[in-house]
């Protein structure tokens, strides 16, 4: 096989014959070439497709990671918050302990009769004394929460031991507040005595089973001994009633109030205002109607009246 190729030169058209191998030289080039660059251009393109899913990848992990931190993050700060709120928790219940203390402490300062200038529970306490170094500075969150409940469960103990401190000198005092004696009124006179009596109304004799003081209305009419008020209300004869029980069989009455100033259930205490005095039903005029009840029997409210206060 042979080709012709035409040549232009200044002598005219000359042809070059090339013999068989330059044939197929040139054609093996013509055929060779496009393939390998196609082949090439693949190649290429593969390796540039491998190298772009490599790095897509790369990117994707290093997202998820990100991710996966910003998660650890998060979990990090709720789990710090949630600490600091419960540490917030802990010293509010602390601060209440407290303030429940000093009121104790108060009540029984002035029930004790103790200097309140040597009892002051709103003064710190002074303290001192040298100071050893401790093992670290810094305390994490655990460990302050349990010196926390430490002092959360000594504060507890305290409060027990003051509550039965109180208990006992309450007991103590309210069997003095409990005794009775004096006059349900500041200012006025006794108008009638217990006993039998002319009837105001009527004229004609009955039995009086009280003491009647006179005074002023609306003057104060204050509880002769400590207790708990048993009756408010209107009462047949007696008007606006007030009733008190002082325990061991004891009660006291209070008639013809015209404003009460307590409520059945009421604990109250010794010299109290209970009502103001009236002039409520089966009255005269403006006093109050005082009985002592022993074991639910009338007996004469003027031993009681006449004895001295206990101290």
């Amino acid at each position: 096989m042979s080709i012709t190729i035409l040549q232009r030169s200044p002598q005219g058209m000359r042809s070059v014959k090339l013999k068989n191998r330059y044939v197929y030289s040139l054609l093996s080039l013509f055929i060779l070439f496009p393939t390998a660059t196609a082949v090439g251009g693949y190649y290429f393109a593969s390796q540039r497709a491998e190298m772009a899913e490599v790095e897509q990848v790369t990117i994707d992990n290093w997202k998820r990671e990100l991710s996966n931190q910003w998660r650890e993050l998060d979990m990090a700060k709720r789990s710090s918050q949630q600490q600091l709120n419960a540490l917030t928790a802990k010293l509010g219940m602390m601060q209440a302990h407290i303030r429940r203390l000093d009121a104790a402490g108060e009540r029984i300062v002035s029930i004790a009769g103790l200097d309140a200038k040597e009892f002051n529970f709103d003064d710190a306490p002074a303290i001192g004394g040298p100071e050893k170094a401790t093992a670290s500075d810094t305390a994490d969150i655990p460990q302050l929460l349990d010196a926390l409940n430490e002092i959360d469960n000594q504060l507890d103990s305290r409060q027990q031991q003051l509550s039965v401190l109180e208990s006992l000198l309450m007991d103590k005092h309210m069997g003095v507040e409990r005794y009775i004696s004096g006059r349900p009124i500041k200012k006025g006179w006794m108008s009638s005595y217990y006993g039998e009596r002319n009837d105001p109304f009527t004229g004609k004799p009955a039995w009086h089973g009280g003491i009647d003081f006179a005074g002023k209305e609306g003057a104060s009419i204050h509880a002769t001994a400590a207790g708990v008020v048993s009756w408010v209300g209107d009462r047949y004869g007696y008007g606006l009633l007030i009733e008190i029980n002082h325990g061991d069989g004891l009660v006291t009455r209070y008639g013809h109030n015209k404003k009460a100033l307590v409520k059945k259930g009421d604990v109250v205490s010794k010299g109290q205002a209970i009502s103001k005095m009236g002039n409520t039903g089966r009255s005269t005029g403006a006093h109050v109607h005082y009985e002592v009840l022993k074991n639910g029997r009338n007996v004469n409210p003027l031993p009681y009246v006449n004895r001295r206060a206990k101290g």
